[in-house]
């Protein structure tokens, strides 16, 4: 199974924190990581129960940090999208197609929550790569903090080792400042580079690209800016 890590953003309430380190043990998951978290007192410690351990060993990261060991960034939130136009959080997946998804991934997983009172800010959510959202109902749709982890945790747990190793962040990185350079080469509109890169971001990420994958696109548009510019055949034959 892939390496999954479950990230609190900013958590407000000791509390929580304590109780979603119980049930990532509940669900057999141990990687919890703090970004900017509340002081952790007695309440983190009573909640957590047995699952002291997951949260001593909790991980304090920068949110840049997370982003730059991640092979693939999930957010989860409660508010998502209505329309296809608005691709800041579309499309959206439930935890339980979320799972299948990454069955079959090797590489380091990174699920973000974000904080109780406003959740995951814009900038976090467009440097995800998939934003996952739990059906729930219209009345109240926002869940607890430590409920949500928990929900994610179950549609998660057991997972089989997977086989199928994902291109690494910096591979994704590198193939996204390419587009983004194609996209001056053939004189993108300027006004639409944000979304058409966030749209990028999420297209790619569906696919799960392996390194070979990734390479394969840096050619096909290296001979397509080879032809923009106006090579000749004899010259692309000698390559």
């Amino acid at each position: 199974m892939p390496e999954i890590s479950f990230v609190l953003v900013n958590p407000l309430y000791d509390g929580n924190v304590g109780f979603a380190a119980r049930v990532l043990k509940n669900f057999g998951f141990s990687r919890l990581v703090l970004v900017d978290p509340c002081a952790l007192g007695d309440d983190a410690i009573a909640r957590a129960a047995h699952a002291r351990d997951v949260l001593d060993s909790a991980e304090r990261l920068s949110f840049a940090e997370v982003y730059e060991r991640s092979d693939l960034l999930i957010a989860a939130t409660g508010e998502v999208s209505k329309t296809i136009c608005q691709s800041m959080r579309m499309p959206y997946f439930s935890p339980r197609e979320i799972r299948e998804q990454i069955r079959d991934l090797d590489g380091r997983i990174s699920i973000l929550f974000g904080r109780e009172n406003w959740g995951l800010n814009n900038e976090e959510i467009r440097k995800s790569d998939v934003i996952c959202t739990i059906p729930s109902s219209p009345d109240y749709p926002i869940l607890n903090l430590s409920h949500a982890v928990a929900v994610v945790a179950y549609e998660l747990a057991n997972l089989p080792r997977g086989d199928y190793l994902l291109a690494s962040r910096e591979e994704m990185d590198h193939l996204y400042r390419h587009i983004d350079s194609y996209l001056d080469l053939i004189h993108h509109p300027d006004f639409k580079r944000g979304n058409t890169m966030l749209m990028m971001r999420r297209i790619f990420s569906r696919a799960r690209l392996t390194a070979r994958e990734a390479s394969t696109l840096h050619g096909l548009m290296r001979r397509s800016e080879w032809h923009v510019r106006g090579g000749n055949n004899e010259e692309e034959n000698q390559e």
